[in-house]
């Protein structure tokens, strides 16, 4: 899509993790079902920032674009409630550390896979969408259909949806960078 151009592509994940991992401001909606250390928010967030930082060696990209795919582990443990905001006051936090305003961002909102499973899992689709609606430089990317690959696999999916997966958060960005 952008032939011309130098494209730098940074990722940073970790799979299972709450929100929390990311946001430093997190606090909870309701009451933990699992351990929390407050001293632990954002701590993924840092690794992202430090991985950032090598990839641009000081250089100021012409524009970015932050790829969100999160939600489970939130929808799963009760904390859907906070949701919304914490995705809000995490992607404000984003564009501060950045030190860009005009950071796009591109959210894989949540499958199916949960819905009549976990109470909050629609509560934190719904989240995913507001937020994405709510930012004049933001998109959401329907999951739907890509459901996992198999009982053992829980809500992974097949290699080719990920393949699929992948061709939709490119398109929604690419569209970003279009408009």
């Amino acid at each position: 899509a952008f032939p011309a151009d130098e494209l730098l592509v940074v990722k940073s994940a970790k799979g299972g993790m709450p929100i929390r991992r990311w946001y430093k401001a997190w606090r909870p909606g309701a009451p933990m079902t699992e351990p929390w250390d407050p001293a632990a928010n954002g701590d993924l967030h840092d690794v992202l920032m430090a991985k950032v930082s090598a990839a641009l060696a000081g250089r100021r990209p012409d524009a970015i674009t932050f790829v969100w795919k999160q939600g489970e582990r939130d929808a799963k443990t009760g904390q859907g409630a906070v949701y919304q905001a914490s995705l809000a006051g995490y992607l404000a936090q984003v564009r501060a550390d950045l030190g860009r305003a005009d950071v796009r961002v591109v959210i894989g909102r949540l499958s199916r896979h949960g819905l009549g499973r976990y109470p909050d899992w629609e509560v934190v689709r719904r989240a995913q969408v507001a937020v994405a609606e709510d930012d004049p430089l933001a998109t959401w990317v329907d999951c739907d259909g890509l459901e996992v690959g198999g009982p053992d696999q829980g809500l992974h999916y097949t290699p080719d949806n990920y393949r699929e997966l992948g061709r939709r958060l490119a398109a929604a960005a690419i569209g970003l960078q279009q408009a």
